[in-house]
């Protein structure tokens, strides 16, 4: 048995657009509400419901505070008019489709056309086209309708007729419209305004419900589109059963079948379509042949970004529809190009780049020669709407292939941090980046490379236009190489401006330009110090100079303490015998205190020297902290002593009889002090 899935089961750009446009609202902490369900699935629609989004019938419904999203079909003209006379917030999600039918409704009517619009009246997008009519404006559903429609309005033939069509309309009932009302009204302007997402989508699933045994159509009951597809498969192959989700699947139904056909509307979330396939390869296929039928049906929305849903579009596109195109005029919103034939194109903003911040007046001038590709064209309008980006994304898929092939080391910037990697953008194709190779060590942090260039090679290309990279194989090399060169040239007393990477008890590593020395913890600080974290912290960016090196065992020691921060020079500049200094008492011993005069440097008051009489210890007189002065009786630098007093300042009459004052003892080391 074989399952095939559509390759246009989904989301279409424009519902996918429509539908992050809430997440995205949501996700930035607003109170959404919808005009009516954003889409046609009540499983989705529940789930937003569940978020917190309420589904309001007018803009007079919404709530202070809250955000009113219209949806993918577009609104009538007097909605819009609406929210921005009462200052509702609103997001406009209308498709771009949808937006040039009521731009060609409203212009032609202005004219004085008479509106014919194929497709269903009681739909929101048909709603939404005949509320931009400024005149006469009729809804035909198929080509009966039309006839009655010029029967009753024999007068038609004599006017200004244009045929619009609402943008799933069924390819074949279109036709029947097109060739019944080209026979009564000559003149009639002809706008073919399916969505060419929905004409190949019904392509599609006519060319497999020929092929097959049995039709799945998976979609909400109220979607427009997915109705249309299955009156395509059903009228091709008689087991056809239309689903919203895999518990409505009777699978009885598939016992006999050989070939079984998976379609899906427009409004179908992928995570739907999954669960659908998935249980149908369960019950009916090989469990050798599941996985590869999960792995093939797209992403859940969840997990699809407007860029898959970008790129999924990309297969579709052909080599014919590659044009150059010549800019004719610009402004934030539109280009507007020549590409000859007597064809005037559009390119959107969001066609343009994938850069959302994108200034058009900016990167694009008058005459400037643009590689488009033709995403839709209108012979009868003379117009077509073109998109750079797309052309830039087949051109730059090319260059991916053969940088996989070449090795070649390419250059993108991340723009998403997502469950599992990152992912790079380089000439608008993505490229996904493993979490195990998007950095040099597995600990250091994703988000720190969000939106920053990074140099990468292809490292794997898989099915739909996947591609798989790894930035730590570059960092790996760049390190090597950085690592040679220093060790080429690296001598004793050379500096280097290094980042500390990692902190131990006894020091810490700095990365000096690819290659790691250590500073000793007795070299990051005068003062005596437990850790190097009271010094440096990691990710600083620090000043050392080699101390000592070993070549055969790649071991480099380094000095970080300057020597005109050393304490004893800093004291031998600015103190003598006999100056007044003010210390603090630091620590005790039997026979004397030691007073801090500056940080690192500790001078002895000798027991003897603290008062002007005879005291048992020094803690009769003096206690931890204290501030004294004291004279500085006498200085040893090669020894690292220096001698202080007290007595030497107290009132020569107040001073002790001769016979009271005891022998100095020898003077214990300043480095005393700090035990």
């Amino acid at each position: 048995m074989n399952i095939k899935l559509a390759k246009t089961a989904g989301f279409c750009f424009g519902v996918n657009r429509a539908v992050n446009t809430v997440y995205d609202l949501l996700e930035k902490g607003e109170k959404v509400c919808t005009l009516g369900p954003i889409i046609h699935n009540p499983q989705l629609v529940d789930e937003l419901i569940e978020k917190g989004v309420r589904i309001v019938a007018s803009p007079s419904e919404t709530n202070a505070g809250e955000v009113l999203v219209i949806r993918s079909h577009g609104v009538e003209q007097a909605v819009i008019d609406y929210c921005e006379k009462n200052n509702i917030r609103y997001v406009d999600a209308t498709c771009t489709f949808v937006s040039k039918i009521h731009k060609i409704v409203n212009e032609k009517s202005c004219d004085g056309y008479v509106i014919i619009v194929a497709g269903d009246i009681n739909h929101q997008e048909v709603k939404g086209i005949v509320g931009h009519s400024k005149g006469e404006t009729f809804v035909v559903c198929d080509d009966a309708e039309l006839q009655k429609l010029l029967i009753d309005n024999n007068n038609f033939a004599e006017k200004k007729v244009i045929l619009v069509s609402q943008t799933t309309f069924n390819k074949k009932v279109w036709e029947k419209i097109e060739k019944k009302l080209k026979k009564v009204c000559t003149n009639a302007e002809i706008f073919d305004t399916i969505c060419n997402a929905t004409a190949m989508r019904q392509q599609e699933a006519f060319e497999l419900a020929k092929d097959s045994d049995g039709v799945v159509v998976i979609g909400g009951k109220g979607s427009s589109n997915t109705s249309k597809l299955f009156d395509v498969c059903k009228a091709n192959c008689s087991n056809t059963y239309w689903v919203e989700t895999a518990d409505e699947l009777n699978l009885s139904n598939f016992s006999n079948c050989e070939n079984i056909a998976v379609v899906a509307g427009a409004s179908t979330p992928a995570g739907i379509i999954k669960e659908v396939l998935k249980t149908m390869t369960e019950n009916l296929q090989p469990v050798e042949q599941i996985e590869e039928e999960v792995q093939a049906a797209p992403k859940s929305f969840e997990e699809m970004t407007d860029e898959e849903a970008f790129e999924a579009s990309l297969n579709s596109l052909t080599s014919d529809q590659k044009v150059t195109g010549v800019v004719i005029a610009v402004n934030s919103s539109e280009i507007t190009v020549d590409i000859g034939r007597g064809v005037t194109g559009y390119i959107s903003a969001i066609e343009y780049s994938s850069d959302p911040n994108v200034n058009l007046v900016d990167e694009v001038k008058v005459n400037d020669e643009l590689n488009l590709i033709i995403m839709k064209i209108s012979d009868m309008e003379g117009t077509a709407m073109l998109s750079k980006r797309r052309y830039d994304a087949i051109a730059g898929w090319d260059n991916i292939v053969a940088a996989k092939d070449s090795a070649e080391i390419l250059k993108g910037v991340v723009r998403e941090v997502i469950k599992g990697g990152v992912v790079v953008y380089v000439n608008n194709v993505k490229v996904f980046i493993p979490a195990s190779q998007a950095t040099a060590s597995r600990n250091d942090s994703l988000e720190d490379l969000k939106g920053k260039e990074v140099a990468f090679r292809i490292i794997e290309i898989g099915r739909g236009r996947r591609a798989i990279g790894s930035i730590r194989s570059v960092l790996k090399e760049e390190k090597k190489a950085a690592e040679e060169k220093i060790w080429a040239n690296i001598a004793v007393g050379d500096r280097f401006t290094g980042t500390v990477k990692s902190l131990t008890s006894y020091g810490a590593f700095v990365d000096i330009g690819g290659v790691d020395g250590m500073v000793h913890i007795s070299e990051l600080s005068w003062a005596r110090i437990k850790n190097p974290a009271e010094v440096v912290s990691v990710g600083d960016t620090i000043e050392v100079y080699v101390k000592d090196l070993d070549a055969e065992k790649k071991k480099i020691s380094l000095g970080y303490k300057k020597a005109e921060e050393n304490p004893w020079t800093i004291f031998q500049n600015n103190y003598n015998v006999d100056d007044v200094v003010k210390a603090t008492i630091v620590s005790m011993t039997t026979y004397g205190a030691f007073a801090r005069i500056i940080p690192g440097i500790d001078g002895l008051i000798h027991i003897s020297q603290i008062a002007n009489k005879r005291i048992n210890k020094p803690a009769d007189e003096l206690t931890i902290g204290q501030e004294v002065e004291a004279k500085i009786t006498a200085i040893d630098l090669e020894k690292k002593r220096i001698s202080l007093s007290i007595r030497a300042l107290l009132p020569e009459e107040e001073a002790a009889p001769a016979e009271e004052v005891v022998e100095e003892a020898v003077e214990a080391p300043a480095e005393e002090a700090a035990e």
